[in-house]
């Protein structure tokens, strides 16, 4: 009797088991375990993206990132110009001056990332929370290829005023201000230091030096490393980087100041609903990622990380201040005159 009943048992037994597998098989996961999309804007290097990937990815294992990259300038057009049917969840690393303008036309939702209280205050909007929070400084710096300049009897350029010197003309290239960053940071740079009248004879002098003016920030210097062009307007990041692959290039930065932008990152319209979205711009500031950032520039939102070699120790002495709002507020403006003046 007790044998047939263990029996009957046992046959009771399996299919409620197996009704528990099936259950498991079509039960969808708790929603804490499916991944929360967010899509970014960036104009930051591809390179650096690559390293910063790893430890995001490890760290928000429940975000899929989705990264769109281009040139500051081109980057932010397509930003501006889908104002009404955003793509974008999150602005990073873009110019403080292009995310002024973001802010300006009201495309940005504030937001105060973990962490908030131990970035320095050049490196976050002064509203209370911020529409933006930045990570570094990247200087405007010059590439000059020894060997291209030994070839063509090149003296190596130690100022902004040595590259209008006859000598260099048909040797040096520059990024585009429309599309590049790095190319307007020079540019404003030159009319806040020299003044509007003055600036812009220097910038017709220098004209008359360039080969080419490039799309992208880093061109320049990568063309100068691969002895195309003497001397390249860049930032100091690539100089870096060439010189490190063994490249023939001297970082140059200008006597009478390099100029400088910082990379910004923001929290869009879109955005603001996205939890996905503000976990990612809490990792930006956090100490893993501004580990991985000091590794590139000098100086970091957050003080304390060790200066990569070949930067200087105190960046205040090299470069030459920017007025970011002025920058954002006649961006346009100066972009207009830089077109007319030098566009071909």
């Amino acid at each position: 009797m007790l044998t047939r009943a263990r029996s009957a048992l046992a046959r009771l037994a399996f299919p409620v088991v197996a009704v528990v597998a099936l259950l498991a098989l079509v039960t969808p996961a708790p929603a804490a375990a499916q991944k929360q999309t967010v899509v970014i804007y960036t104009a930051i290097e591809n390179e650096q993206i690559a390293e910063y990937k790893k430890a995001y990815e490890k760290t928000l294992p429940n975000v899929e990132v989705k990264m769109l990259r281009f040139s500051t300038g081109d980057i932010s057009a397509r930003f501006m110009a889908e104002k009404d049917n955003m793509q974008a969840d999150v602005i990073w690393g873009i110019g403080a001056t292009n995310v002024l303008q973001f802010k300006n036309a009201g495309l940005l939702e504030p937001y105060a990332p973990k962490g908030l209280a131990r970035i320095q205050p050049l490196f976050r909007d002064k509203a209370n929370p911020p529409s933006w929070v930045a990570m570094d400084i990247y200087m405007s710096a010059f590439c000059f290829n020894t060997e291209t300049g030994k070839k063509h009897n090149l003296p190596k350029p130690t100022s902004w005023a040595d590259l209008t010197n006859p000598v260099y003309k048909g040797h040096v290239v520059m990024p585009n201000p429309a599309s590049s960053g790095t190319g307007y940071l020079s540019v404003a740079s030159v009319l806040q230091r020299l003044g509007e009248a003055e600036g812009w004879k220097y910038l017709d002098a220098l004209d008359k030096n360039i080969a080419e003016y490039t799309k992208s920030g880093s061109k320049p210097c990568k063309d100068a490393a691969a002895g195309e062009r003497a001397v390249g307007v860049s930032f100091e990041y690539v100089a870096l980087e060439m010189k490190k692959k063994g490249a023939p290039v001297e970082m140059v930065l200008p006597k009478e100041g390099s100029g400088y932008e910082i990379e910004a990152n923001a929290l869009t319209k879109k955005g603001a609903k996205n939890p996905a979205a503000k976990q990612f711009l809490d990792w930006a500031i956090s100490d893993e990622s501004l580990k991985l950032v000091s590794q590139f520039f000098a100086a970091v939102s957050v003080p304390g990380f060790p200066v990569p070699e070949g930067l200087p120790k105190d960046i205040s002495k090299v470069v030459y201040k920017n007025d970011f709002d002025w920058s954002a507020k006649n961006r346009d403006r100066i972009l207009a005159e830089w077109q007319k003046r030098y566009a071909k």
